[in-house]
């Protein structure tokens, strides 16, 4: 449930910055990304805005709460958010532009998918040229604005679902234990059957798998 500021509740450091900032610029939102580094399935970014007042316990940096607590989280920031955007970008594109670009086009689109127009932009690590919002680019951002963590839970758990999907799809590379990071079990599977129509072909620890009988 959502908890309001009062002179009775002490406001977690984290939600402290956005806080201040609303006082010039009172819709932020936060950007945060999730699968940059796996060598399958899509990169996805969510775009956060959380109403003034807003203190939602337990909103932090995605990587350090375990899947139970993303996903109660996940369901907080959707139900007391004033707005959440995401955006998906698929294996292809990312072989296709690369996965900086791809990162910047899901984040682009997750802006896009807002049902309001942002004041201002906190991203996690990036600058997005193309989107013409006043925008600030923060150095591990989920861990100092509420809402750049709050973005980081959304996208992770949205990608996280999708891999999911793809478990069943491709059950013999096991999806729903690695995510398709480049664990020591993923790669063996990638030695052993070979990459499927979701690995990122060009990423190196993919394209440079040398089958046990040839290509």
């Amino acid at each position: 449930m959502k908890q309001t500021e009062s002179l009775n509740i002490s406001v977690p450091p984290i939600f402290q910055y956005d806080s201040e900032l609303r006082e010039q610029h009172p819709l932020i939102a936060g950007i945060d990304e999730a699968g940059r580094g796996p060598l399958a399935g899509p990169v996805v970014a969510a775009a956060v805005i959380l109403p003034s007042g807003c203190v939602l316990p337990g909103i932090r940096d995605s990587k350090k709460t375990t899947e139970k607590e993303r996903k109660d989280l996940f369901w907080d920031i959707v139900q007391n958010a004033e707005s959440v955007g995401v955006g998906i970008i698929g294996p292809e594109v990312i072989d296709e532009i690369n996965i900086l670009e791809s990162t910047k086009l899901a984040m682009k689109t997750a802006v896009e998918d807002l049902s309001l127009t942002p004041d201002i932009l906190l991203i996690d690590a990036v600058k997005l040229t193309v989107v013409d919002i006043k925008q600030q680019s923060m150095f591990k951002g989920e861990s100092k604005s509420a809402s750049i963590a709050a973005a980081s839970i959304i996208a992770k758990v949205v990608r996280d679902d999708i891999m999911m999907y793809y478990h069943e799809q491709y059950p013999v590379y096991k999806f729903k234990n690695h995510k398709g990071y480049s664990t020591k079990a993923h790669m063996e599977l990638i030695q052993t059957h070979g990459p499927c129509p979701i690995h990122r072909m060009s990423f190196n620890k993919v394209k440079d798998v040398k089958l046990p009988f040839g290509d």
